[in-house]
């Protein structure tokens, strides 16, 4: 279960660095508007907002990283970052967006179970 569990949390970690590509650098572009429904004008003027998101992500799935460089002893590094990663996709999912739930919740969520069985 511990290789599924890894493989969870590394794909975790790839779409925590997605998501830092989307805010950082392609929010105002056709990709970053198409990704979150934002107008041209919306995502310029909250381009800085965004960029600063996208670092925020960038950090979560460097912990993840961290957490699986470090083998059987990055457990607690891997489930306190999924942490976060779950409670901030519940924050988004009630403030702002919905499927948030489904893209950064659900998975941490499962990831988490995995680890802990």
């Amino acid at each position: 279960m511990s290789i599924i569990a890894n493989i969870v949390v590394g794909i975790i970690a790839l779409l925590h660095v997605y998501i830092l590509v989307l805010e950082m650098f392609l929010w105002d572009k056709p990709a970053g508007l198409r990704a979150f429904g934002q107008s041209q004008k919306t995502a310029t003027s909250t381009k800085v907002l965004a960029a600063n998101q996208g670092l925020y992500n960038g950090f979560l799935a460097a912990g993840l990283f961290w957490g699986l460089s470090l083998g059987a002893e990055g457990s607690a590094i891997k489930v306190f970052f999924l942490s976060c990663i779950l409670i901030a996709g519940l924050y988004g999912a009630a403030t702002a967006n919905r499927k948030i739930l489904f893209i950064q919740s659900v998975p941490a969520a499962i990831a988490l179970m995995l680890l802990l069985l």
